[in-house]
């Protein structure tokens, strides 16, 4: 039995839909992020679980029980929120402790899940401080504290490190499995970093125009994206694309006047495709095999090395190696390149959908 499923649901405005016939479910401990663009409605799916507001239509189970009806303090659901929302006149103890308070814990029991999360996310010593006097870091921190005070089953963390500097967001990137997998509530993330959904998440479901247009891994969603526009939003730099045509056998593909052999498309034989090739799937040769290109720039970014490379014919693109790669050529250095076939795709130039050859 999943620890959490919602079933069908939909949330309307008048004519103005923001989902429609939305289904998931998690089972207990399990982190799942969901990702998508600013408004998308990912945030407003949180405040539907959490009971704040109601749906249209559909089902929302906790534990295996319909809570759709239940008002949100009958939960047992936990939220944090990307802009902290700490109260002001509290101290940060006291805002851990208010979802403690309001459940009528005894004194015994307040302070020891305070104190319990307190140490668990390292801000024991500034239990005291009021929330002016927190850093961001600190004040990310009480927030996160306080949504795990009362041990829900669920928990819902609404881009809790959007507003901490990239420093802290690079470290609990690092951290937040960790303490969320401790906490043993089932997650649900949302985010629209996709480097953040792949470091954290379980699986990722994937929100655009109303509904979830893939749900999985994170390998799987970077190594099989379902449609042009899940490709287009995982990766930096972005995935590289050219319409074309396959040749009638389905084993290559035209790239401004030059045949480029993918092996992939045996089933697909001549009809017209998005080319998809992730950057980090750019081989260097200086064998005639490839396709002729000439690099234009070079710009190195941290620990890869971005090339912008033009072909013979004119189609720009871009390829990522590793900044320790031997021999990273120059501006105007005439070379030719392969594509690794585990980077490569094909889209149906009207739907976007991936194609399987």
């Amino acid at each position: 039995m999943s620890q959490l499923a919602f079933s069908n649901l939909s949330k309307a405005f008048g004519s103005f839909k923001v989902f429609d016939g939305l289904s998931l479910a998690a089972e207990a401990g399990e982190i799942v992020v969901i990702f998508g663009s600013s408004g998308t409605g990912k945030t407003f799916l949180l405040r539907l679980i959490a009971g704040v507001e109601e749906p249209t239509t559909g089902t929302i189970e906790i534990g295996g029980r319909d809570v759709t009806e239940i008002p949100p303090e009958q939960r047992n659901v936990g939220m944090a929120f990307q802009n902290f929302a700490l109260f002001p006149h509290m101290s940060a103890r006291e805002n851990i402790a208010s979802p403690l308070r309001a459940a009528h814990a005894d004194e015994a029991t307040v302070e020891s899940g305070v104190s319990r999360v307190a140490k668990l996310l390292k801000i024991d010593h500034v239990l005291g401080h009021a929330p002016r006097e927190l850093s961001n870091g600190q004040k990310q921190r009480t927030a996160l504290a306080r949504a795990l005070a009362a041990e829900p089953r669920i928990l819902l963390l609404d881009d809790p490190l959007r507003n901490v500097d990239a420093k802290l967001r690079f470290e609990m990137r690092l951290e937040l499995p960790r303490l969320l997998r401790q906490s043993g509530a089932t997650v649900l993330y949302v985010t629209q970093d996709y480097k953040e959904a792949m470091a954290l998440a379980d699986r990722i479901a994937v929100l655009a125009g109303g509904r979830f247009v893939q749900v999985g891994t994170p390998e799987e969603i970077y190594m099989a994206p379902s449609t042009l526009g899940v490709a287009k939003l995982f990766g930096d730099p972005s995935i590289n694309t050219l319409e074309t045509r396959l040749s009638a056998d389905g084993m290559w593909v035209a790239i401004r006047g030059k045949d480029i052999r993918i092996d992939k498309a045996a089933k697909l034989g001549g009809r017209e495709v998005i080319l998809g090739v992730r950057p980090e799937a750019v081989a260097l040769t200086q064998s005639q095999v490839g396709l002729p290109a000439t690099v234009m720039a070079v710009t190195p970014l941290n620990e890869r090395v971005v090339l912008l490379l033009e072909s013979d014919g004119g189609w720009e693109f871009l390829a990522s190696l590793p900044s320790a790669a031997a021999d990273i050529p120059e501006p105007n250095t005439r070379l030719s390149v392969t594509f690794a076939a585990e980077g490569v795709h094909l889209f149906d130039p009207t739907t976007g959908e991936r194609l399987h050859g």
